[in-house]
């Protein structure tokens, strides 16, 4: 597969679910894969998602946040069940650009790092590939071969742009959670290695217990999200990482205390591999072989192929195109 990238720089609810957005209608901007073989490449029209932190969460039909700069409002949200009964993941369609900063054109995907939008300034994204509107596109990478381009010219030192996989279901978690009526369509169901608790809503439920304010748009909930996380490309214009995270777990799995690995102490007792198995040219001594100028010049624009041929699973990945400092939700 071949894939085209530039990263620059309501009253009370009838039923106990995580709804989809019901103000507007989700719009998906399209973007072109090709699928190759021996006797050639067929190009295919998919779309991209949002995921659901970079979201507004209002109130069931009506335009009242649920949530707020950093913290929940606990007179709708006074637990998870409840407040996955009154809260809507909302729907996005120009929003893609003009508060996300996210572009496609063709077979390119181009994410912005700071959009300053018609009501905050954005930070940061995380995107899925979709196989359809409502479903994720899944990965079978064993003896396949997974190539890109991307430009991280513009990219400096203390950001990540990165192209990953991580082990999510494809319906954005739908079947398993009943609660969950939003799916993959509204970009749920976000699991990686890092096990991360500042994802709003997990397993169709909000994740309010114990939230904290770790930042001027971030938070934690008691709850993580973990799972098998393959990080083909992780780079900025300096330099770049290829590291391979695995779990314990099969698939998404829900976390809290030791099993998220992330309290003082517990990091090696997580369900996951948090530091993962990784190669870094310049730590391993070619210290010319990335970067502007190098043998792998930045300044360009940059083929990435990976290939599984002798190892993998048969297990399904979903593909993600984010570009962050860090993985936390910016404000929402």
């Amino acid at each position: 597969m071949a894939l085209s990238l530039v990263i620059c720089a309501g009253g009370l609810a009838l039923g106990i679910a995580q709804h989809a957005g019901s103000l507007k209608r989700e719009e998906h901007p399209k973007l072109s894969v090709s699928m190759c073989t021996a006797s050639g490449c067929i190009s295919q029209e998919k779309e991209v998602v949002i995921d659901q932190n970079w979201r507004w969460v209002h109130k069931r039909g009506q335009p009242v946040n649920c949530y707020t700069g950093n913290q929940w409002d606990t007179s709708i949200c006074p637990d998870p069940k409840t407040c996955a009964a009154n809260c809507e993941v909302g729907a996005a369609d120009t929003e893609y650009a003009s508060t996300y900063g996210v572009t496609t054109n063709g077979d390119e995907l181009k994410m912005g790092f700071v959009t300053q939008g018609a009501y905050s300034k954005n930070v940061g994204s995380r995107n899925f590939l979709m196989d359809d509107e409502s479903t994720y596109y899944m990965f079978k990478l064993k003896n396949k071969e997974f190539t890109f381009d991307v430009d991280v010219s513009k990219l400096p030192c203390g950001l990540n742009g990165a192209v990953y996989f991580v082990e999510m279901d494809a319906d954005g978690g739908m079947a398993k959670n009943p609660t969950n009526k939003a799916g993959a369509k509204y970009g749920t169901g976000y699991c990686d290695a890092q096990c991360p608790q500042d994802v709003k809503f997990i397993n169709g439920e909000g994740n309010v217990v114990n939230w904290t304010a770790t930042g001027p748009g971030t938070g934690v909930g008691q709850y993580g999200a973990c799972c098998t996380e393959m990080d083909v490309w992780e780079a900025n214009s300096i330099s770049t990482a290829y590291t391979a995270h695995s779990c314990t777990t099969d698939g998404h799995r829900r976390c809290e205390g030791d099993d998220c690995g992330n309290t003082a102490g517990s990091r090696y007792k997580g369900l996951c591999d948090k530091n993962g198995c990784d190669l870094q040219t310049y730590r391993l001594g070619n210290t010319t072989f990335f970067g502007k100028g190098g043998v792998i010049d930045t300044l360009q624009k940059v083929t990435v192929v990976k290939m599984a041929r002798t190892v993998g699973t048969s297990r399904k990945f979903a593909v993600i195109m984010s570009r962050t400092e860090r993985r936390s939700a910016p404000p929402n």
